[in-house]
């Protein structure tokens, strides 16, 4: 039985909930959620992980479950978010960790690999574009991929998106979930353990915040530039994308371009799975997942 270390940890000037688990000396692993998820949402990797020797890190990022919710949408830019992964990592006394980040938390994974590439030994991505193409579908009028963001521009909304999601103990985000996933990938048990995080007091707001900080930036995101002022190098992080095909929100024709940015990289589809592959395909996902890390 794997036990799990529940701490509250500052970074970044913001103070986040962190489960920990397998051992002290093992190989450190930070697993990223993104929306409408908390740490909860890598419960079929975490003790995986930990049973194969490594310490896993699984941050409530910023805005969610029992983590600290700054008001403000500029608190939910993406540098920002990134450097609260290289604070939790500065916090715990890592000087480098593996990365794993599936929807937001691969947005931001990408993004603390591309401004920090040396505190990352691998990174593995879930069903998430590197950030500047997705700007870029837009830009150039990416049909499919417009029509699969609609609810982006609707999150941009004050107020009304926050009510009806939240609605009734957060069926609204209950439906979003069930509604754009393979059928029996998340349990009533799992469900209980979202509405509790999603009913936390300031939190669907907090992490509505992520989408309207993003909206403001998803056109003009550039990856940084280096002391000679020439664009920065491709992702130097050795790098793994993961892809449900079946993904209601993110068209699979970003995961090549993404893989494109890469230096090292390769991408595996999973034709059956939905944006919540992790969920969808556990045991292939943690399969590549240990190689992937081992390599």
């Amino acid at each position: 039985m794997i036990a799990y270390d529940h701490q509250t940890i500052l970074t970044n000037g913001v103070r986040l909930h962190v489960v920990l688990a397998g051992p002290s000396d093992g190989q450190p692993v930070i697993l990223l959620h993104g929306f409408p998820e908390f740490w909860y949402g890598w419960h079929n990797q975490i003790n995986f992980l930990a049973e194969h020797g490594y310490r896993v890190i699984v941050p409530d990022q910023r805005g969610y479950n029992l983590s600290e919710k700054p008001t403000g949408i500029e608190n939910y830019d993406l540098t920002v978010l990134a450097k609260d992964v290289t604070g939790l990592m500065d916090a715990l006394g890592y000087e480098q960790t593996y990365l794993v980040g599936h929807d937001w938390g691969a947005a931001v994974s990408w993004w603390t690999a591309t401004l920090f590439p040396e505190r990352i030994k691998k990174m593995a991505i879930l069903n998430v574009p590197y950030p500047t193409l997705m700007g870029k579908a837009y830009q150039s009028g990416n049909l499919a991929q417009l029509f699969k963001s609609w609810y982006i521009f609707f999150f941009q909304i004050p107020k009304l998106p926050d009510a009806m999601l939240g609605a009734m103990n957060a069926r609204g985000i209950e439906r979003v979930l069930l509604s754009s996933s393979k059928h029996n990938s998340f349990s009533e048990e799992d469900l209980v353990e979202y509405r509790r995080a999603w009913t936390q007091p300031g939190a669907i707001t907090a992490m509505l915040n992520w989408y309207r900080a993003a909206g403001r930036t998803f056109m003009s995101l550039r990856p940084p530039k280096n002391a000679a002022q020439q664009p920065a190098p491709r992702v130097r992080v050795p790098t793994l994308i993961l892809w449900g095909e079946r993904d209601v929100a993110l068209d699979k024709s970003l995961a090549q371009p993404s893989l494109d940015m890469c230096e090292e990289g390769r991408v595996v589809f999973f034709p059956k799975a939905t944006h919540w592959v992790q969920h969808d395909e556990a045991d292939a996902v943690n399969a590549n997942l240990i190689e992937h890390l081992r390599d």
